[in-house]
């Protein structure tokens, strides 16, 4: 047993992963990170009773506040099924756009550990089931909501949202992805999964990162499109996907969040399966990102395979 643990340590130094040292301690799904006056703030899918949230002032150790719930159920839409939140700061509120019911719904508050509350509980408009919110503020002004709807598998749309984020605008939704690859869809189901948006912008290049495959898959993973325009055409990288485990070393990696650490270095939160044998609880952890220059075309979106690191409690 210890030399088949030795080569696997050799395995992983050998791809730059990191060692088998580091345990995951931090047990969120569908996570998001919110940077805020130098502190960092942790959300994620755990809870039938709404959202807790974890904070830190350098990636490396977090810890919970006394009420660790930032959003919690009875008071905003939504009696259970509370996943994959996402915080934003707009005109000097804090906003939590997130699901609950299989609806997509936004809360206020003056602090992002909370409390984000609805004044009237209700859900956005739009048609049928709508899961997995991401906010895009686009450089002209526009707001944009990139969601999941549940039709024909898991799909990803875009709909302009108003400027108070009070509700979508109506007839303007459009479908942007949809599982087709055969990384995308290793199990070949009947209901092929793409979810977990998040946009971003690089050198006038709309940037979609997605999940794709069933979330309880070894091979849920993570790939991006690009596009001129937030209502798309989406044209899917061709190296895709950018995190696998066969990347990370990880089951089941993806359904995430980008954002900017205080030194300026992108990173992406995610998640991971449990274990080689259990999904859940899944497991939190981030990676580096970087844009590499290419000859022809967008530049290339690639993950750091060495930078993957479990967060960590105090």
């Amino acid at each position: 047993m210890a030399y088949l643990k030795t080569i696997f340590q050799a395995a992983l130094i050998a791809t730059g992963l990191k060692s088998m040292g580091q345990q995951p301690a931090i047990f969120l799904a569908d996570p998001t990170i919110f940077a805020d006056k130098g502190t960092y703030y942790l959300y994620g899918t755990s809870s039938n009773r709404g959202f807790k949230v974890y904070e830190s002032a350098d990636l490396k150790t977090w810890s919970q506040p006394q009420d660790s719930f930032a959003l919690q159920r009875g008071q905003s839409f939504g009696n259970g099924g509370f996943w994959a939140p996402q915080v934003v700061q707009y005109k000097g509120s804090y906003y939590m756009a997130y699901t609950a019911d299989e609806q997509i719904a936004i809360a206020k508050a003056s602090s992002p550990k909370g409390p984000f509350k609805q004044d009237q509980f209700a859900h956005l408009g739009g048609t049928g089931k709508q899961i997995d919110p991401f906010l895009f503020f686009d450089k002209d002004g526009k707001i944009y909501l990139y969601h999941v709807k549940l039709q024909n598998g898991n799909r990803i749309y875009v709909t302009e949202m108003k400027s108070d984020l009070s509700d979508v605008v109506p007839g303007t939704e459009k479908e942007c992805i949809a599982s087709a690859e055969g990384w995308e869809n290793t199990a070949v189901s009947k209901w092929p999964v793409a979810e977990g948006p998040t946009v971003l912008m690089h050198k006038s290049v709309y940037y979609l990162i997605y999940s794709a495959n069933d979330f309880r898959s070894k091979d849920y993973a993570v790939g991006y499109a690009t596009s001129s325009s937030p209502l798309g055409p989406w044209k899917k990288y061709a190296g895709n996907p950018i995190i696998s485990r066969h990347t990370i070393g990880q089951n089941g990696t993806g359904h995430g969040d980008v954002f900017t650490d205080k030194n300026g270095k992108m990173k992406y939160v995610l998640h991971t399966h449990r274990s080689d044998d259990r999904v859940s609880p899944r497991a939190t952890a981030v990676i580096g990102l970087q844009f590499k220059s290419v000859k022809d075309g967008p530049d290339v979106l690639e993950a750091e395979r060495g930078s993957f690191e479990w967060l960590q409690v105090h």
